[in-house]
Formats: structure tokens, C-alpha cells, sequence
């Protein structure tokens, strides 16, 4: 005579049964009443409902602590926000497209607390063409701005452009970089690039390779439509 074998049942046998009956508990309410678990806070045991209760305060603090990260995002945001008027407006003013370039890279270091910044524009207008932004931005370089679609950020490999920061800021290496490609258009076309804005900084930490480019996009194209004036 053969006997059926019958699986044992598991805790999540008793979890799907308890979730799928919510009657349960109204028709056995001795049983939530002695059900006794152990509280994280101090290993003392307590009832289901306290349990419950301590649950949903962690979940509220949680959200407490994520509606005080959008507060203080939105903080930030608002206080770029401004310093970018600020730096567009102060660029709007500039009547000689020779003081542009010094306008932008004096905005960047101190409206965003930048250690260093410099720039480089080729294909200028005539006028401009041995000011000191146009100097030193070899063929390699210019391509190199050109196949960015979107700003560099990462350690400083030693790349061409560190070397014009290096030059500007009295030989002080920088550790990280972001290079912002200059061009007529969205920083993603396929347009090539008249120019080059270098952000270094001694933290290497500042220009991670992670963080996000989006305003460093914005600024790109902020600085090119001034730029352009140069061409």
C-alpha cells in the first residue's frame, strides 16, 4: 500500500496563507494578541502591533531623512541656479569679444569656486588671432574637443589641455579635470569644436569620473554662444 508523501510546510507556505486570508486574525484575534517578537531596539520582546508601530516610525524617519535631501537639493540647485545668471548676465555685459575669454574663465574660478580655469578658441577672426586664448592647441587637441559629445571629467592623465592650465596657474599641476568642448550648437552635435574650456582642480576627487555633466553641459553651451563671438 503506497502512501502519499506530503511536502512539509514552510514559512512561506504560512506568509502566503496569512497575506492571502486577512480574515485570519479577526476570527483568531487571541493569536495577534499573543504573538511575541523581538524588538531590534534593546532585544526585548514586544507585540505584533508594537512591532508594527516601530516599523512604521523607522519608514517615517526614512522619509523625513529623503524629503530633507530634496530640500537641500533643491537648495543647491537654487543657489546654481543664481551664480549662473550671475555668470551669463556678467558675460552679456562684456562690449569687446577680446575680454570674453578672461570673463569666462574669471566667472567659472569664482562664482563656482574653481581652482583653475583656462581656454583655448581656434578659428578665431582676425583680431584675435595672437591673443594668447588661441595659442598652443595643437591639431591632436583640437580634434580631441571635437569627438567629445559630452564633457570630459575624470584624473588628470596627462593630457594636452592640463598642460595650458599648468601654464596659466604658474605651473601648479591639476589633479582632476573637466574639459567642455566649445561649439555652435548642442554640445552633442556633430559639429567640430572651435574650442576648449578646462576646469582643474589639485582634489582628485573634484572631477570624478561619476558625477554627473549635465550642468557642466549647460555651462558649455553658455560659454560657446559667448565664445563665438571670436570666430
Amino acid at each position: 500500500m503506497s502512501t502519499t508523501h506530503i511536502p512539509p510546510i514552510t514559512e512561506e507556505d504560512i506568509a502566503n496563507f496569512l497575506t492571502n486570508t486577512p480574515g485570519f486574525f479577526e476570527r483568531h484575534a487571541e493569536v495577534l494578541a499573543s504573538v511575541q517578537i523581538t524588538s531590534p531596539h534593546g532585544h526585548r520582546a514586544v507585540s505584533l502591533q508594537e512591532r508594527q508601530a516601530e516599523m512604521l516610525r523607522e519608514k517615517i524617519k526614512g522619509l523625513e531623512h529623503r524629503i530633507m535631501d530634496m530640500v537641500r537639493n533643491s537648495n543647491d540647485n537654487t543657489a546654481i541656479a543664481a551664480k549662473v545668471h550671475q555668470w551669463t548676465s556678467a558675460l552679456l555685459r562684456v562690449k569687446d569679444p577680446f575680454d570674453l575669454p578672461e570673463a569666462v574663465v574669471s566667472g567659472i574660478r569664482t562664482l563656482f569656486d574653481v581652482p583653475q580655469a583656462t581656454v583655448r578658441v581656434w578659428t578665431v577672426a582676425g583680431p584675435y588671432i595672437d591673443a594668447d586664448f588661441t595659442q598652443g592647441a595643437s591639431e591632436d587637441a583640437r580634434a580631441f574637443a571635437s569627438s567629445l559629445t559630452m564633457p570630459f571629467c575624470g584624473p588628470n592623465l596627462g593630457f594636452e589641455p592640463a598642460g595650458w592650465l599648468a601654464q596659466d596657474a604658474g605651473g601648479e599641476p591639476a589633479q582632476s579635470l573637466a574639459l567642455l568642448p566649445l561649439r555652435e550648437g548642442a554640445i552633442d552635435s556633430a559639429t567640430p569644436a572651435f574650442g576648449l574650456l578646462v576646469l582643474g582642480s589639485p582634489d582628485p576627487q573634484r572631477f570624478d569620473a561619476t558625477m554627473g555633466t549635465e550642468f557642466l553641459s549647460r555651462i558649455a553651451e553658455l560659454a560657446s554662444a559667448a565664445l563665438v563671438r571670436l570666430k
